[in-house]
């Protein structure tokens, strides 16, 4: 790869990097909020997790669709299970997310087994899931980040946020047109979040090929891929998929 193609590829890197830390930075205010709420010596109940929410509609908007704590079963005395979620809507409202929590129920939501939920409670710090289309709350094409919430040591539930695709897309496919090269986006499992190039659309899987070059963005489970040769050069500049 030329070094211009590299060095802009890396700037790329570094600025995506910062977008997306941008979106952490709120999961870490959440993060301390909720710990601060978990910790005192009493166990929290819903009515506790209410002093959340000027924080959370402070951070709805701008990427941000969705955010919210998600409580590890058996933190909140009076509910097993519970979301404190709410996300924007075109009225200008946050609107809260309301979902069947009873294990008896017939629509019981079991947020447990999402990567979201699983990634942050088997200890990993950072986590991005997606992109998936999430039918279950908004339709979107979606990602949705998160991070962990300890209180004395022990993991309280899941600080997390959704960030739609398309509105990534619209921060980050300019970045991405500014590398001399086709370029895209992948998470830690390969899932193409973004890209320059109509040959790697979004939601598609790339597992390492010849001719590419991966620049990590920071310390975010994300890469930044660029073509190292001219293969790609006539799909360069073409927008990507968009939900």
């Amino acid at each position: 790869m030329p070094q211009p193609t590299r060095q802009a590829a890396d700037r790329a890197a570094a600025r995506i990097s910062e977008i997306v830390e941008g979106v952490f930075a709120l999961l870490d205010d959440v993060r301390d909020r909720t710990a601060a709420l978990a910790g005192t010596r009493r166990r929290p109940a819903k009515a506790d997790l209410a002093a959340l929410r000027p924080a959370l509609f402070a951070h709805l908007g701008g990427l941000v669709a969705g955010i919210g704590f998600i409580a590890a079963p058996g933190l909140l005395v009076d509910a097993p299970w519970y979301l404190e979620w709410w996300q924007d809507d075109p009225s200008g409202r946050p609107v809260q997310l309301l979902r069947d929590l009873d294990p008896a129920g017939s629509a019981f939501y079991d947020y447990t087994h999402w990567e979201w939920y699983a990634g942050p409670c088997e200890g990993a710090e950072r986590t991005i899931c997606g992109p998936y289309v999430d039918y279950l709350c908004t339709d979107e094409y979606s990602l949705t980040l998160s991070v962990p919430v300890t209180a004395g040591g022990v993991f309280a539930g899941v600080a997390a946020a959704d960030v739609f695709v398309r509105r990534f897309e619209g921060a980050v496919v300019p970045v991405l047109r500014e590398v001399p090269a086709p370029a895209f986006v992948i998470s830690a499992a390969g899932r193409v979040v973004a890209s320059s190039t109509a040959k790697w659309i979004g939601g598609s899987v790339f597992r390492g090929e010849d001719g590419f070059e991966a620049h990590p963005c920071g310390e975010l489970p994300l890469s930044l891929v660029v073509a190292s040769t001219a293969t790609l050069r006539g799909n360069h500049r073409t927008p990507s998929h968009s939900a």
